[in-house]
């Protein structure tokens, strides 16, 4: 009755079928993105990033293959991926190197690749892989000729001058785990309740993004009729048609405001619908231009480099996905059908659904191991942006603020400033990973003012807690201290400690025997 009734609306009609098929691409790959995701917080876990972060001073071969090793570990997430490469500017990298590390992080990462596989072909996820070694050759030439000189030292004084304005600091980082041997990291309780607060963090920062994909895609494969993708992409043309799909390809990146993984819903629909396989690849590609990013681009900076980012990316993702075409042409890895559908049109019992159950599983031992990470040994060194949930390194954090005497982590300047738009709507105090119970990643959380700090002696326990942001610190390793009363109380970092000292009064010091 209710589908009878439904069909004789027709809007109503169009936006139901639309709705039903991005949730069944989203069925589809739910469980590549359950096992991408898990992996990739394992990556960030366990693998150690300091020695990655050395020697990126210029663009040589060396650099640039330490910068795109370093994004191949990283978060997918365009924002966190954008903030993460400012941040390298700003530690003394070679421009370039930030911006290939920028490029690997996005384009390079093993959530990217499974889910292209599913989605759409095993062909689309190795042209991902090698069109984004090309580009990053590319990125690497054009970019030593493109950005230099007077405008990239002064974007480079522009960013100094805001982290001189306390934006960013945080104590050294904490790489114990990550040096030790494999046996030791796998068998670690700590690391893995570290590696599952990494896939839930990722998994919530990215939410948004995939949604709206999933939703956009499916809307484009139901609505959008094949004469419409035939006036947008050129048929029948031979080179020039290749040209102009991989020229059009970012374009309809820039408007579709979808970043990071969340394109690739709306990569399948436009190969349904008939652009290029050249044209697929560079749309997947231009995530890094999606016009959110391109205004984080100009606030960090400034309008003029902002434009010669976007000329140089525009061209350089055009020019990859031609080329990788071209290879796989040459190899006849193209394929030669397109799907009819781009999911099913309801639920079936085979492979994709019974991996969902046993993904699905997993995924709800990884909810219960971030949910109990500090009971686990994790969350020394790191806290969550409370804006998205993104579990950061303190040590490494892209942006920080100082919020009523409490240090506040974030995953990248646009966090902050949303942040700094409306402290109430978010947490009071930094919501750290390894501190006491915390809301719903993502949301408000209520943190106490004055957090309890066992003062023991360091002979009795290897772990003490910073009274004024509630972080585990490990006495061996910790930035600060400072003496009170009879007791010495750890810090994560100077900031803490100074916060501290400038009215021990306020904070409670609980003491045990």
């Amino acid at each position: 009755m209710s589908g009878a009734l439904l069909a004789g609306i027709p809007v109503l009609d169009s936006i139901g079928r639309s709705l039903r098929e991005g949730f069944f691409m989203f069925w589809e790959t739910l469980w590549p993105l359950i096992l991408g995701f898990g992996l990739s917080g394992a990556v960030q876990a366990f693998v150690s990033r300091e020695s990655m972060q050395q020697k990126m001073g210029d663009h040589g071969p060396a650099s640039i293959a330490r910068a795109s090793g370093y994004g191949m570990v990283s978060s997918s997430c365009s924002y966190a991926a954008s903030a993460m490469s400012k941040s390298l500017f700003v530690k003394g990298a070679d421009f370039v190197a930030s911006m290939v590390f920028m490029f690997a992080s996005t384009n390079l990462v093993l959530e990217l690749g499974i889910v292209l596989i599913v989605l759409m072909g095993w062909q689309f996820a190795a042209a991902e892989f090698v069109g984004g070694a090309i580009m990053i050759v590319l990125l690497t030439v054009l970019g030593g000729l493109w950005f230099r000189g007077r405008m990239i030292a002064q974007a480079r004084v522009r960013l100094e001058v805001e982290s001189a304005d306390g934006h960013q600091h945080g104590p050294e980082e904490n790489t114990t785990l990550q040096s030790e041997p494999w046996g030791t990291k796998l068998r670690s309780k700590g690391g893995w309740a570290n590696a599952a607060t990494y896939t839930m963090a990722d998994l919530t920062m990215l939410r948004r993004e995939l949604m709206i994909g999933y939703t956009i895609a499916g809307f484009l494969a139901v609505l959008v009729p094949t004469h419409v993708w035939n006036v947008v992409f050129l048929h029948g043309h031979g080179f020039w048609t290749s040209l102009e799909n991989v020229i059009v390809g970012p374009f309809i990146a820039i408007i579709s405001f979808v970043c990071s993984i969340g394109n690739v819903p709306l990569a399948a629909a436009l190969w349904h619908g008939g652009i290029s396989f050249g044209g697929v690849i560079s749309f997947i590609f231009a995530d890094l231009i999606a016009f959110p990013l391109l205004l984080i681009y100009r606030r960090y900076y400034g309008t003029k480099l902002t434009l010669r980012m976007l000329a140089l990316f525009w061209a350089v993702m055009a020019t990859a996905g031609l080329i990788t075409e071209g290879i796989f042409g040459a190899l006849g890895a193209i394929p030669t059908t397109r799907p009819t559908t781009v999911a099913p049109a309801h639920f079936q019992w085979n492979y994709t659904t019974y991996l969902n159950i046993i993904f699905l599983a997993l995924f709800g031992l990884l909810y219960w191991t971030y949910r109990n990470r500090e009971r686990l040994g994790g969350g020394s060194g790191y806290a969550l942006d409370p804006v998205c949930g993104m579990q950061v390194q303190t040590a490494n954090a892209p942006a920080s603020v100082i919020d009523e005497s409490h240090p506040v982590y974030f995953c990248s300047d646009h966090c902050r400033h949303r942040f700094e738009a409306d402290p109430a709507k978010f947490a009071k105090v930094p919501v750290a990973a390894g501190a006491h119970d915390h809301a719903a990643m993502g949301g408000p959380t209520e943190m106490s003012h004055t957090p309890a700090v066992s003062v023991v002696d360091s002979s009795h326990s290897s772990s003490h807690v910073d009274p004024v942001c509630g972080m585990t610190v490990d006495p061996a390793r910790a930035t600060a201290h400072a003496v009170h009363g009879d007791h010495k109380i750890y810090f994560c970092c100077e900031a803490c400690k100074e916060a501290f000292m400038s009215d021990p009064g306020s904070f409670r010091i609980d003491v045990h025997p």
